[in-house]
């Protein structure tokens, strides 16, 4: 103004115009990227278009990083104007589908399309929505608790009058977004009009010409490894309609790429006129990947250079003693333990037969023993270690919380199922420390989850099965808090035959105490307590403990090893024969095993023998794969079965109780016979047998009652 020249200034603004001409600007960039873009002279879209139309499914799925590497300012409008974008972007595929199949129709009638997006970039925690990410694009990650049923949400409601029957349509927007009906008639507003008003809401829904899409609303929750400490996961509502429902069902880890919308909650709009503006956050889903669709894609989660450094390390001889090592590197010893819980966290091979009939292939392991032998410290481990894991003590978990419950919805008064721990950790572990203290009727709820690797649930009216194909590690407790080898396993083991059968491997572990044992242990724990080294072997291992997870989950994906024949006819005569010793055993000490071995058992050699194959990549497990497999079940399950096979029979038991008093009354306290007088006595005068004195005196010993002296011919009582 302040030059002398004339000042003009623009009075209408042409604001319409403009945004329609770029709108349809836009919707040309977009078919031109749909119907160019090429990777090495493939037209992804064009081709997944016209396999799409032509199965009858009016969709698209895109990656964003291809959108970005086309036109990289048509990708930033779609993620910060999402809402804008994606309805061109589908009037956009459907116009391209229309080109591609029939290019010379002008009038032929195609349904709407949907847009799919997918894309690598970073993901968004559920707690970290807050209120800058409203109206964009976001990617979060989780698990789903809960998801409803489908329900039908109109797009477009016909509405005619009652009074005079005028219609007219109302768009309806996607989400949670509902609408509300004109209060007044649209022909009475219409000016100099001589018939009379039409009273106040007019309108009524003509069902049968409205168009509807399929709608369901998926809970989402934070992935139990991903809350803090303390914290109580937070969870999202998420709307997904037409190819996007029915992909999910509750248990299943997936990432959802959708826009971060707001709705009015019923419970906002009946509450105080302060909170008129406070809105509830959902999403909008505009693509679901689950860990399957990423499983199958797996070739693009570990690089090239990534696969030849596993292939390598698959190739090593002693990578079987590395990865044990590399298990709870801080724990000193437990090397069979550590090489039992490796198999656990490979599995064997699932197999589906014929008939349908499922096989599991995860392996389950039970840790039987002492107090201090570190076994809660193996199952923290194997919770940071395990892809999908879970950990629980047995009582602070009821059956309800390891398999599935039935909740109310709150807003629509309807039943729902929320998985459980079992159910959360498919396709993973669950650590159950302290199994003993369960009660007897929550530990019966997981007895089909171990087996069949499903939970069928009847309750509230809902039937259903959920899958929990999990691997089980147990800690627990004997009966008496520590293992008493006086007694038999039965008497030391407080549980059920059911259950033990369902344990591949079950391993006593006992504190012996023996001095150098105990002085390199003192030494290993102290070095740990000092300058975080163990004794002799070195607390930081070859491979770190992501490296390991990432190459197991390698493993378990590329890999599932069958037998050979020479292996199965190897396990077949080994079973026999471990079946005719514990048989014999039961005969001579005239009980049943409080541990069977059963055909479950050959399936758990069976399950170890192809994990070992899988720990190398190798498509065939041989013999000597199940060489290890066997003594690894010998040192475990069948060492269990023997612990009590030098008991006896209850009979003898009671003889020797007998015997024992008998002893204490014949020996005050500093007296001292010889044995062979006690044995003349004894055996001659009072009829009980050599084998129940022999025992009586053992047992005395251990518990330093009496004392042998002169080589073992004088019996001296102590003070105890």
């Amino acid at each position: 103004m302040d030059r002398q020249s004339v000042y003009t200034t623009r009075t209408f603004t042409s604001t319409f115009d403009d945004s329609t001409d770029t709108r349809i600007q836009l919707q040309e960039q977009l078919e031109t990227f749909i119907l160019n873009f090429r990777l090495d002279n493939n037209y992804v879209y064009r081709d997944q278009l016209k396999e799409n139309a032509l199965l009858k499914k009016y969709y698209c799925d895109v990656n964003i990083s291809d959108l970005i590497s086309y036109n990289e300012e048509l990708a930033h409008k779609l993620s910060s104007e999402p809402a804008e974008i994606i309805p061109l972007f589908e009037a956009a595929l459907k116009k391209c589908t229309h080109r591609i199949l029939f290019p010379h129709d002008a009038k032929a009638q195609i349904p709407n399309h949907q847009l799919l997006l997918h894309t690598d970039a970073e993901e968004v925690s559920i707690r970290n929505l807050d209120s800058m990410t409203i109206a964009r694009l976001v990617r979060v990650p989780g698990i789903v608790i809960g998801a409803s049923v489908m329900s039908s949400k109109a797009t477009e409601l016909h509405i005619q009058c009652r009074n005079c029957q005028h219609t007219s349509t109302i768009p309806v927007l996607g989400g949670f977004s509902g609408v509300s009906l004109p209060r007044q008639c649209s022909r009475s507003r219409v000016p100099n009009d001589p018939t009379p008003k039409c009273p106040l809401d007019p309108y009524f829904v003509m069902h049968e010409k409205s168009q509807f899409v399929d709608q369901q609303i998926i809970k989402l929750q934070e992935a139990p490894d991903q809350v803090p400490v303390g914290e109580l996961p937070r969870h999202v509502l998420i709307s997904a309609d037409r190819y996007l429902t029915n992909r999910v069902v509750p248990g299943s880890r997936c990432t959802i790429m959708g826009i971060f919308s707001i709705y009015q909650s019923k419970g906002s709009k009946s509450s105080t006129s302060g909170a008129v503006a406070i809105r509830t956050p959902y999403l909008r889903a505009v693509g679901i990947q689950t860990s399957l669709d990423q499983a199958a894609k797996g070739h693009a989660a570990y690089t090239d250079e990534e696969e030849q450094e596993f292939l390598e390390l698959s190739r090593r001889p002693d990578l079987y003693n590395i990865m044990a090592d590399c298990i709870a590197p801080s724990i000193y010893g437990n090397r069979d333990i550590k090489k039992a819980i490796l198999c656990l966290l490979l599995g064997g091979s699932k197999k589906i037969l014929p008939d349908g009939m499922r096989l599991r292939g995860d392996i389950n392991v039970l840790l039987l023993g002492d107090p201090g032998t570190a076994k809660s410290q193996l199952l923290k481990f194997v919770e940071k270690a395990a892809p999908i894991a879970i950990y629980t003590s047995g009582k602070g978990s009821s059956a309800a919380g390891l398999t599935a419950s039935v909740q109310r919805d709150a807003s629509t008064r309807e039943f729902y199922l929320e998985g459980g721990a079992m159910v959360l950790a498919d396709g993973g572990v669950v650590c159950i420390d302290e199994f003993d203290k369960m009660r007897d009727e929550d530990r019966v709820a997981i007895h089909e989850a171990m087996e069949q690797q499903t939970i069928s649930i009847a309750k509230a009216g809902i039937t259903t099965i959920l899958n929990a194909r999990t691997s089980v590690l147990a800690a627990a407790n004997p009966i008496f808090g520590r293992y008493d080898d006086m007694k038999s396993p039965g008497e030391n083991i407080d549980f059920q035959t059911t259950i033990l059968s369902r344990f591949d491997m079950i391993f006593i572990v006992k504190d012996e105490h023996s001095r150098e044992k105990d002085e390199t242990m003192a030494r290993h724990v102290l070095g740990l307590h000092t300058d975080g080294r163990g004794a002799e072997e070195m607390t930081e291992t070859e491979i770190s403990v992501d490296k390991m997870r990432r190459y197991l989950t390698y493993c378990k994906t590329r890999c599932a090893p069958r037998l050979s024949p020479e292996a199965s006819e190897k396990l077949s005569s080994h079973f026999v024969s471990i079946r005719r010793q514990v048989h014999a055993a039961e005969m001579e000490a005239n009980t049943r095993s409080s541990i069977p071995i059963t055909v479950r058992q050959l399936e758990a050699i069976v399950r170890i023998t192809e994990s070992l194959a899988k720990l190398t990549l190798s498509p065939i497990a041989t013999e000597a794969h199940v060489d290890e497999a066997i003594r690894l079940f010998l040192c475990s399950t069948m060492d269990a079965v023997n612990q009590g096979s030098n008991q006896g029979s209850r009979e003898l038991n009671d003889e020797v109780n007998r015997v024992e008093s008998e002893l204490k009354r014949r020996l005050p306290i500093g007296w001292s016979t010889s044995l062979a007088t006690l044995r003349r006595e004894m055996v001659e005068g009072k009829g009980y047998s050599e084998q129940a004195l022999n025992r009586a005196l053992m047992i005395l010993q251990r518990r330093d009652t009496i004392m042998f002296r002169n080589q073992g011919s004088q019996v001296y009582r102590n003070g105890a």
